[in-house]
């Protein structure tokens, strides 16, 4: 799978996905679970760099001191909004307003595309950002996904 980034804004970042194949219905549930499984940590704030206290520790993390008042004292890091999956051929997109999440959240998605590639569904790139020439995204786009999260917040 290759990677790709364009343009990033992580208030209006768009992901694309190129299958080798038009995707299958189970192939198009493996990805989104893997989005929705990304958005649903970055929406609790498991993208946070400032707070990587075990990551920073190294390999031996046996009886760690975990510092509570560290993690919360750190800036709050967290995903905002995640659009609807949207299929076109053998391409696929999605939209997100990442927040204040850190960069970290994109080496995950990354990774886990990666093992998804190897496993379960071939895909030929990932695109990170900026727009598709072939599928053209409206202007209003943005606003188009927050006014539905927010219907939907009201309901």
């Amino acid at each position: 799978m290759q990677v790709q980034f364009r343009e990033c804004d992580f208030f209006d970042l768009w992901i694309w996905l190129e299958f080798s194949t038009v995707p299958s219905e189970m192939e198009r549930q493996y990805v989104e679970e893997v989005f929705s499984s990304l958005f649903l940590l970055g929406k609790l704030g498991g993208f946070n760099a400032e707070n990587l206290q075990v990551q920073d520790t190294g390999m031996e993390i046996s009886y760690m001191d975990y510092d509570q008042e560290a993690s919360s004292n750190s800036f709050m890091a967290l995903m905002h909004n995640l659009g609807e999956f949207e299929y076109n051929g053998t391409w696929a997109r999605c939209w997100f307003d990442m927040g204040t999440s850190d960069a970290i959240a994109l080496d995950v998605l990354i990774n886990a595309l990666e093992q998804l590639n190897k496993d379960y569904v071939t895909l030929d790139r990932l695109i990170i950002g900026g727009e598709n020439e072939d599928w053209p995204i409206p202007q209003n786009r943005r606003q188009d996904f927050a006014a539905l999260r927010d219907d939907d917040d009201n309901n």
